[in-house]
């Protein structure tokens, strides 16, 4: 059996922490922008250590497992 969980996760994480579609840390005009579907260098990098943070704990230190079939 395939543990399904690091992908789902992973493509979850990668939709919902897409910069500038839900939110984007820092803003082109505030620190946090909500729905401005743009984005910039700064954004891309915090996002990225945030989606590797979140997808660490849920993946590692959580230990959660999904099998399918």
């Amino acid at each position: 059996m395939a543990d399904w969980a690091p992908i789902l996760i992973g493509i979850l994480l990668f939709i919902l922490l897409s910069p500038g579609l839900i939110f984007q840390l820092p803003g082109n005009v505030r620190h946090v922008e909500f729905g401005s579907f743009g984005t910039n260098g700064k954004a891309m990098l915090i996002h990225t250590i945030l989606f590797f943070g979140i997808f660490t704990i849920l993946i590692m230190a959580l230990n959660i497992h999904i099998y399918l079939g």
